[in-house]
């Protein structure tokens, strides 16, 4: 019974690492689509979130399941109940690159994102990419200092977003009020595509350690 129970926690993590990598790809996918106005490429994106739908309630099931069967305690509870709260993460991951997509294709054949602030755009864009390939790193080898990579990478996410609010709030902005709008919403897209990577290297810090401090991972 027990051997059947540790092929079951297993499973979780490992279907857990198969929606980090669809994420990594969608995101990836979506600012490719983004940058390029390939209407395409974004509507491949928008279709593909259905699978990441599918693989999180998926694994959802099979964590309530474990806990209605097999009763868990101490580290083995922390791992399903860490798990349920990381695929509610990754599925928010998969919206949000579903979002950008769904953006691009709302301005086609129009670039959503005006050429003055093309660079920031792309530069968000690398940054997640570079988190969802180490959140995927990260749930396969639990290693803490990934987690902390992840944790920087966000902190320059977060001052290119402060910077197009500041950029849109400022005198010298003239674009119309939806070029407004999108940018806007493309930046909270981005932003908290990353806010929702540190969410899963916070929980995998706890699983490791035991213990909720988000400091452990070298931020609150």
């Amino acid at each position: 019974m027990r051997k059947v129970f540790q092929d079951e926690l297993a499973q979780v993590g490992e279907e857990l690492v198969e929606i980090s990598k669809l994420v990594a790809s969608a995101i990836e996918n979506a600012s490719t689509a983004f940058e390029s106005a390939d209407v395409d490429l974004a509507q491949d994106v928008i279709a593909a979130d259905a699978r990441i739908d599918f693989l999180q309630n998926a694994l959802d099931e099979r964590a309530i399941d474990i806990l209605a069967l097999q009763g868990p305690v101490a580290s083995d509870l922390r791992m399903i109940v860490s798990s349920l709260r990381m695929s509610a993460s990754l599925e928010r991951m998969g919206d949000l690159a579903r979002h950008i997509a769904q953006l691009t294709r709302l301005r086609y054949p129009s670039q959503v994102i005006p050429a003055p602030l093309a660079d920031t755009f792309r530069k968000f864009a690398e940054l997640d990419v570079q988190i969802a390939r180490k959140v995927a790193e990260l749930l396969e080898s639990r290693d803490l200092n990934v987690a902390r990579e992840i944790v920087k990478l966000n902190l320059e996410v977060d001052e290119l977003h402060a910077g197009v609010f500041k950029t849109v709030a400022s005198g010298e902005w003239a674009e119309s009020a939806s070029t407004s709008v999108d940018v806007a919403l493309a930046s909270r897209y981005f932003e908290r595509f990353a806010d929702h990577g540190v969410s899963v290297a916070r929980k995998v810090s706890y699983l490791v350690n035991g213990e909720w401090q988000p400091e452990d991972i070298g931020g609150a």
